[in-house]
């Protein structure tokens, strides 16, 4: 069970404060608590991936759903004295300590170093009816849902000619049902052309205006010319919003997408997950748009034990300083 901290409340100065209680930012406790750092996880509990049925390509744990992964995760954590707090980061400084964050309902925490491990958003195109089949046969991964939707008809909903001909071909590996819906892609290049003709995925013009429901199923989409293309699953390209908004005090900032703005902006990281603001680490989805589950774990494991080295050569130098 997470602890709440009451408004205006301010904490003592812990070891290390993490913004964000997914996978990463566990991961990241885990790796702190185990070597004997006091640590406040800060979670707004809102995981990205709430929607999904389960998670997937993550070992031992294949198809747990998320929020149950989450809360083994915090038993976890807590078993080592890590503390989770409820809360959204509004806000956050430097003093001469460290760190000071400042949550929605007022209380004040305050870290020797700062994880951000808040994940993104996503951006979807605004169809009727998406939000709500997201995570379920309105899906962008093929390797989180795919085995879900084989041998389904599956719609790829074009906003991107690069993305939408990358997840046809994905997607055309479990199921030879596949049908790109070009919407607002553009136009596709010969190669994806000749590419879409080989494996049999069919093009099909016009704008999507909505999604069509029967029980509670996805049964197909209708056009702006009143056609409606049958389809049981549709995949789509979101753009991934970072949520750092709180940090940009710190002189932290995002850059974009490495194929360009319009998928989206990470923070930027080293191989050990340090961003360019000394003092404070970023992992999982933050940093990498590709991420899955187990890879934002092992970025937050491995930032955790490379923060817990940081505080060991500040507590290195303390000591020398006192003889």
């Amino acid at each position: 069970m997470s602890t709440p901290v009451t408004p205006a409340t301010t904490t003592d100065l812990v070891d290390a404060v993490i913004v964000g209680g997914g996978a990463a930012g566990l991961s990241a406790a885990i790796m702190l608590g185990r070597s004997r750092r006091s640590v406040i996880v800060v979670d707004g509990g809102e995981p990205r991936n709430a929607p999904a049925d389960g998670v997937h390509g993550f070992l031992t744990r294949e198809g747990t759903p998320p929020r149950e992964l989450l809360r083994l995760g915090r038993a976890e954590v807590a078993s080592y004295g890590v503390r989770v707090v409820d809360g959204q980061v509004v806000d956050a400084g430097r003093d001469d300590d460290g760190f000071t964050l400042t949550t929605a309902d007022g209380a004040i925490v305050r870290g020797r170093r700062l994880l951000i491990a808040t994940g993104t958003s996503d951006e979807l195109p605004p169809i009727p009816g998406l939000w709500e089949r997201f995570g379920r046969d309105a899906l962008h991964c093929p390797y989180c849902h795919g085995w879900e939707v084989q041998d389904r008809v599956i719609g790829v909903l074009g906003t991107n000619a690069e993305a939408a001909a990358h997840q046809a071909q994905l997607f055309r590996q479990l199921s030879d049902r596949v049908v790109v819906l070009r919407n607002t892609a553009g136009v596709f290049t010969a190669e994806q052309e000749a590419a879409f003709a080989a494996r049999g995925i069919d093009v099909v013009d016009g704008i999507v205006e909505r999604l069509e429901i029967a029980d509670d199923r996805l049964v197909g989409v209708r056009l702006d010319d009143g056609r409606t293309v049958p389809v049981e699953a549709l995949a789509v390209a979101p753009v991934n919003r970072v949520r750092a908004e709180a940090f940009a005090g710190l002189g932290l900032h995002t850059r974009p997408h490495p194929r360009g703005a319009e998928f989206g902006d990470a923070i930027g990281v080293d191989e050990l997950g340090a961003t360019s603001v000394p003092g404070v680490w970023a992992a999982g989805d933050v940093t990498n748009l590709r991420t899955q589950v187990l890879q934002a774990a092992a970025a937050g494991s491995m930032a955790g034990a490379i923060m817990n080295a940081d505080l060991v050569q500040e507590d290195v130098r303390r000591a020398l300083a006192k003889r």
